[in-house]
């Protein structure tokens, strides 16, 4: 009687199981198709939010990271915006001293539309903004020669203004080989120059350096060095220097130079080879592409002269606190000029500006922690009555 009744429940739960099956293939077959696909994901993540309970007495569950994703691709679509919806609006200035050297060598350069500025304008519609300071030493010609020759060289090349990075490399080498044969007709120039040019095209930022000029970013007050000090004492230049057959004594390169990139000096024996042979000194540059946001701020270019008695975090404080005051690009660098020569600056000294907004710097708001108390709010009134007696 058992056993009969046994199978006879087992028939009975049977049969409903069929009918829910039915009933459940009724369903799907009378949805439409964008919808079946819904219910079958549906019914997986129901079977897997199933708990299955242990015997520890922990439960086990599967984890969906869709929150978390839905945040990632929040913040991804926040950086994206910084941007995508960002527009340069450049606002330049440049400010230059002989400081303590009884010769001005140092120049500088500020072209705001390079097309424009050579009769001609790009089929993109996009203006190609040209900065650049030139550091000589030995004499002026290369400084100046390189200023005035080196912004139409990458303008006349076939791949202006699509492959920059190739177009300002290239560039930089051979207004190095048309000065030396500049020097070859007259011996009276010869002398030698760094070189650091910015290069702004759309939101793109391309740093361009050969010698110990320096490109500081400033991004929401925080310093972003663009190019690095091509100096004896680096160990990457040190080593370039070294297996190019040059070497460095008491921190020049072989002894006469105290940068290891530079444009001229082909009147130094030994520093450069013609013909395409690369020696010690590199007129070739290191460029730094990046891509500018709503968080970037301005940049500074500067002569080494500045960087002697300014650090580059210093130098956008400075830069900052300024704009602040007054959102005078011009009279910005007037002012960073005149603070190097206080502080002792003996080099010329050189800063060119650019903003990319036509409003100051926004105030930075410094996150202050709570100081927790050391004695209660009841004690605190009675020192304050003692006090007041």
């Amino acid at each position: 009687m058992c056993v009969k009744d046994a199978e006879q429940d087992s028939n009975e739960m049977e049969s409903l199981d069929n009918t829910k099956k039915d009933s459940n293939s009724s369903k799907k077959q009378g949805w439409p198709l964008h919808c079946e696909s819904f219910h079958t994901q549906m019914e997986n993540l129901e079977k897997d939010a199933c708990l299955i309970s242990s015997g520890d007495g922990f439960s086990v569950g599967k984890s969906f990271p869709l929150e978390s994703i839905c945040e990632d691709r929040a913040v991804n679509d926040r950086r994206m915006s910084l941007v995508t919806d960002f527009i340069p609006s450049l606002r330049s200035g440049e400010w230059s001293d002989i400081g303590g050297r009884p010769h001005m060598e140092d120049t500088h350069i500020c072209i705001n539309d390079l097309a424009k500025k050579f009769g001609c304008n790009l089929l993109s519609g996009k203006a190609v903004s040209f900065y650049g300071v030139f550091d000589g030493h030995e004499g002026k010609g290369a400084a100046h020669f390189v200023r005035d020759h080196l912004p139409r060289v990458i303008f006349e090349d076939a791949d202006f203004p699509i492959e920059l990075e190739k177009v300002v490399t290239r560039s930089f080498v051979e207004t190095d080989a048309a000065y030396a044969e500049q020097c070859s007709l007259d011996h009276a120039m010869s002398s030698g120059t760094t070189a650091l040019t910015a290069m702004i095209f759309g939101r793109s930022l391309l740093v361009a350096n050969a010698g110990d000029c320096r490109a500081v970013l400033s991004r929401h007050g925080i310093c972003i060095e663009m190019s690095k000090d091509h100096r004896p004492c680096c160990h990457n230049e040190r080593m370039r220097i070294e297996s190019l057959g040059g070497y460095v004594d008491d921190g020049y390169l072989n002894g006469r130079i105290g940068v290891t990139r530079a444009l001229g000096d082909w009147h130094l024996e030994g520093m450069k080879e013609k013909g395409g042979k690369s020696g010690p000194l590199s007129a070739e540059p290191e460029l730094k592409l990046i891509t500018l946001t709503q968080e970037d701020e301005f940049l500074i270019i500067g002569s080494d002269g500045i960087w002697d008695v300014f650090s580059s975090q210093n130098a956008v404080d400075f830069v900052r606190r300024r704009l602040q005051e007054h959102n005078d690009v011009k009279v910005c660098c007037k002012q960073m000029v005149e603070e190097a020569i206080k502080r002792g600056a003996t080099d010329n000294l050189t800063v060119v500006m650019v903003c990319f907004h036509s409003e100051p710097p926004p105030q930075l708001v410094v996150q202050r922690d709570r100081v927790r108390r050391s004695i209660s709010a009841e004690g605190l009134q009675n020192l304050k009555c003692l006090l007041q007696e």
